[in-house]
């Protein structure tokens, strides 16, 4: 039985969404395969081992109990690790980089995959150079912002149209995004935007349908139908993601022709291997009323598995129940594992 290392919680804006995710992840694994070892890390970076029941890993009481873990013997503590962290610390790359250095296997996307779908300057660019379709944008700084704003909303007036999105480059769920109609939402949206990342970036909005496809495996992925996510706020903020009360509406599947959902898939798999993926990942798009045109919008390398979650859901339409999907999102982690280091052996 191997020992199974569930991470959550995290230095980053979307902590809680992280302990109902790892919460999820715990009740659904299967306990007689793996044993289960929970390390917490909490708001201010500290790793905590993590012995308490999973209600309260959930609501974040873990952190009354948890003891202060030795990072310096995580190699002896686990045989895998799980990072079911959302966002910063724990999706950008920097965890998975620090398990590549302990020699550890994980599940999920690599060091540069992860990196890349975070930063979404940097997978716009990708997109574009491998023909992925994504909306235009521009980007700006947080300096830019600023030192002078007035000069961010003038280029941004000349070269998009309104509505616009302003997003922070490298934060998820939503946080720190404002869909703006005219100059004065875009320059308070820029400067909230400023307050959360120095690299901004702003789209044209999309007047369309917002839906998303899973992806699980390597080099082969495999990926699921369409869903749509019908927000009953403005956007799919992240009220809307993880709240009983704001009454968005998930449709899985989506109510759309077949070529449109084939295509959706072909791009998430084609955008998939772009950005270097492996393991799991949800990909996001837009669907243009009028046009039909599909905008990728987004690749998400660990997405939320709460049960407001897109994700899991796509999956068990699939025929994968939540069980199943994780026990196979493991085993994409050994098997990327093992044929690294069978590179590595015929290098040396």
């Amino acid at each position: 039985m191997d020992r199974v290392g569930i991470f959550f919680g995290g230095k980053s804006t979307e902590y809680e969404v992280s302990c109902i995710s790892a919460a999820a992840v715990i009740r659904a694994i299967d306990k007689e395969a793996h044993e289960l070892v929970f390390i917490g890390i909490d708001k201010q970076g500290g790793w905590h081992s993590v012995n308490c029941p999973v209600d309260e890993i959930e609501s974040g009481d873990w952190v009354k109990t948890a003891e202060p873990f030795d990072i310096g013997k995580l190699k002896d503590t686990i045989d895998f690790a799980l990072p079911i962290m959302h966002g910063a610390y724990g999706e950008d790359g920097k965890l998975q980089g620090m398990l590549e250095m302990l020699d550890i296997p994980y599940a999920g996307c690599g060091v540069l995959g992860s990196a890349l779908a975070m930063d979404k300057e940097a997978a716009k660019l990708v997109f574009l150079s491998e023909g992925v379709p994504t909306c235009e944008f521009i980007n700006t700084t947080a300096k830019e912002v600023k030192d002078d704003v007035d000069s961010i909303i003038k280029v941004c007036e000349e070269e998009l149209p309104y509505p616009m999105f302003v997003k922070p480059v490298n934060l998820g769920s939503s946080v720190g995004i404002s869909k703006v109609r005219d100059a004065a939402q875009l320059k308070a949206g820029l400067e909230q935007a400023a307050r959360f990342d120095k690299r901004i970036i702003v789209e044209r909005g999309i007047d369309g349908r917002e839906v998303e496809t899973g992806v699980i495996g390597n080099e082969e992925p495999l990926v699921t139908g369409v869903g749509e996510i019908v927000a009953a706020n403005d956007f799919y903020d992240y009220e809307a993601k993880y709240s009983d009360d704001v009454g968005t509406e998930i449709h899985v599947p989506a109510d759309l022709p077949d070529e449109t959902v084939q295509e959706i898939r072909r791009i998430a798999a084609q955008a998939y291997r772009a950005l270097d993926c492996e393991g799991f990942s949800r990909v996001d798009f837009m669907v243009e009323n009028g046009t039909g045109k599909i905008y990728l919008n987004e690749i998400n390398t660990i997405p939320g598995f709460t049960k407001y979650s897109m994700f899991p859901m796509l999956w068990k339409e699939a025929g994968v129940p939540f069980g199943e999907l994780i026990e196979r999102i493991i085993s994409y982690g050994y098997e990327r594992y093992h044929a690294k280091n069978s590179r590595e052996t015929v290098r040396g």
